[in-house]
């Protein structure tokens, strides 16, 4: 779900005609910043192939669409909402959509009958789609998703209704995406190894050389960067390479918004924007949160160019989200509001437009469905048109110019959120954190002599600890950087009091999690001394809940996250009692595929199961090398 707004977009014409000849070409890996838009457009001659015509051409605005009004998908939107929609999004100029699903829901097949029949009312009328195939391992969305199987006999009824939607629409659907973030590691409920989407990727291309699929429909798979090697090695292996090789372009994942909080280095604002109004801050984070998603497309460009490979690559999903409650909102990284949005949209398609590069922005509307246990929760709020109608700030300026006059969505007018008061919108900026923001959100006793990523080699590694002073005079460290206690997806509570002790609320939901997380520009503490040594902590507390207790490797946006934990619970090795109690857990039982160079979480915890939303509290938390 899980990986940006343009002046540039307001030049576009609201009377836009997307039918181009074939002319342009796609941007390579052999230049990705260089412009390479069509020298020359006829307009109304014919469809283009993709590759010719549409990806790279600015003429063609692409955005993700759902359209859902409703808190479940199971209420599709119906062909007149699809078509309420698909005008209010011609005349803001966009006329290249994404969707996600072929047949599981009805709304492919919606969506496609409602843009025909638009057609054949208005002849000038043109919409064009990325169709989405979703992919999944076997037991996906169960307790035991098998990541090395393929779900059969979802997958093949997926493909097979991406072929008869492309074949029964040729002049709409122009390309194919065979999953969405499908392979990145993250995705535990699902993901599949490259090989999958690989076989599916040369299934389409083989019907598409026989005559049984249309020859300008483009194949690609939609997902994170690091599942195309632009992150950590660790996805990089023969069945990629084939991939990257067969699909026709890389469809990439890019999400800085998301980052603010897993990997927030580059959104903290430097001692140098101190004295900055929230509203200055905002734009120079956001400038940086566009560098931060260039260098991330930057680094797939650079790995495919060493497998000698020249392949057009274009963002296949971006987004900013306007609300959220506490990762991303005014509790958490302070990321989401309408300005820092609309300054995200405006600088992406300037650069993605400028580089000759389609940007699926994520996405038209506000949808209900995403996260239906918190209204406020990010998912729900990434569309530049909110669920009630109303015009978010990135285009207050086609409301101002009479695009949607006369147009309605679910019967209502297209107007401005905030009723159109800049001065209001202003003032509801969230001011973007810096280091001095983190107060009892960190634990900020550091060893200022010890730099992230060169080993530790003392004998003890103190975290949290009353008793224990790391100093000059003894064999201990503190850690080299600050440690966020970073609660996962707003899924439980976690504080520090003033005398040394981590109090965590259980979660009720599906799981929940919180950890000790080192703070040091996206790199981990290196334990490898420690490998053959022991964890060691004080625990009490009145859950009933099964947890999992150890520390984290690798980070999870880029899928290289491990966890090495010990379970406690009724009935197992470990019990927490309402007194307290020492633990020392060797290593030797933690380490789960760990590489002790790379620890970014030197504590966590986990629910399993039974969840009761009870407490958990932790005291003189260390490590040692025995």
């Amino acid at each position: 779900m899980r990986t940006n707004i343009s002046s540039s977009f307001a030049v576009i014409t609201t009377t836009m005609i997307a039918v181009l000849c074939g002319c342009g070409q796609s941007p390579d890996v052999s230049d990705p910043g260089t412009p390479t838009h069509p020298a020359s457009v006829t307009r109304k001659e014919k469809t283009p192939a993709p590759g010719n015509g549409i990806l790279g051409n600015p003429d063609y605005v692409a955005f993700s669409y759902g359209g859902y009004r409703k808190p479940t998908r199971d209420d599709v939107p119906t062909i007149k909402q699809i078509k309420e929609d698909m005008k209010i999004l011609s005349a803001m100029g966009v006329n290249l959509l994404r969707t996600y699903n072929t047949q599981q829901y009805q709304h492919a097949a919606n969506l496609l009958a409602a843009i025909e029949e638009l057609r054949n009312d208005d002849p000038e009328f043109e919409m064009c789609v990325m169709l989405g195939a979703w992919i999944d391992c076997k037991g996906a969305w169960t307790d035991a998703p098998n990541h090395d199987a393929e779900d059969v006999e979802n997958n093949t009824t997926e493909i097979d209704a991406a072929v008869a939607l492309a074949n029964k629409y040729p002049r709409t659907v122009k390309m194919i995406a065979v999953g969405n973030e499908a392979m990145v590691h993250w995705a535990t409920s699902y993901f599949v190894k490259p090989a999958v989407i690989l076989k599916w990727v040369n299934h389409l291309q083989g019907l598409k050389a026989s005559g049984k699929l249309p020859a300008d429909v483009w194949v690609t798979s939609s997902d994170n960067f690091a599942s195309w090697g632009g992150g950590d090695a660790s996805y990089r292996n023969s069945d990629l390479e084939s991939l990257i090789a067969a699909v026709d372009f890389v469809s990439l994942h890019t999400y800085p918004f998301h980052d603010t909080h897993y990997e927030s280095a580059f959104w903290v604002a430097p001692s140098s924007e101190s004295g900055l109004a929230a509203k200055e801050k905002a734009e120079a984070a956001i400038e940086r949160a566009k560098a931060h998603a260039v260098s991330q497309y930057q680094n797939t460009v650079t790995y495919i160019k060493t497998l000698g490979l020249n392949k057009p690559i274009h963002i296949g999903e971006t987004g900013w989200a306007s609300i959220a409650a506490s990762l991303y909102g005014a509790t958490g990284s302070q990321a989401a509001d309408e300005y820092k949005a609309k300054l995200f949209y405006d600088s992406m398609r300037t650069w993605t437009e400028e580089a000759g590069i389609s940007c699926f922005f994520f996405e038209a509307f506000d949808e209900q469905w995403k996260d239906t246990n918190d209204p406020e929760g990010s998912e729900n709020h990434f569309g530049l048109i909110d669920i009630n109608g109303q015009a978010k700030y990135a285009i207050w300026q086609k409301v101002d110019a009479g695009v949607f006059n006369g147009l309605t969505r679910n019967g209502v007018s297209i107007t401005k959120t905030f009723d159109g008061d800049e001065t209001a919108l202003i003032e509801s900026i969230l001011t973007v954190p810096d280091q001095s923001d983190l107060g009892n959100l960190a634990l900020k006793t550091v060893n200022e002599q010890r730099t992230t990523g060169e080993p530790a080699t003392e004998s003890r590694y103190v975290i949290l600890n009353q008793s224990m002073v790391p100093g000059a005079s003894n064999d201990m460290t503190y850690p080299s950087a600050p440690l966020k206690l970073n609660v996962w997806e707003g899924t439980c509570g976690m504080e520090m009091s003033n005398d040394g002790v981590i109090r965590v609320t259980t979660g009720t939901g599906d799981w929940w999690g919180c950890g000790l997380e080192i703070q040091a520009s996206g790199k981990g503490e290196n334990l490898s001394t420690f490998e053959s040594g022991t964890l060691h902590f004080e625990i009490k507390g009145d859950t009933k809940s099964h947890f999992t207790i150890g520390f984290q490797t690798g980070v999870y946006t880029a899928g290289t996250q491990t966890n090495n934990a010990v379970t406690f619970g009724p009935g197992k090795k470990r019990e927490l009692s309402e007194e307290w109690k020492k633990c020392s857990i060797p290593m030797t039982e933690l380490i789960s595929g760990a590489d002790l160079t790379d620890v970014t979480a030197v504590t966590f915890v986990r629910g399993d199961r039974q969840l009761d939303g009870k407490h958990i509290e932790l005291k003189n938390l260390y490590y040692t090398q025995k």
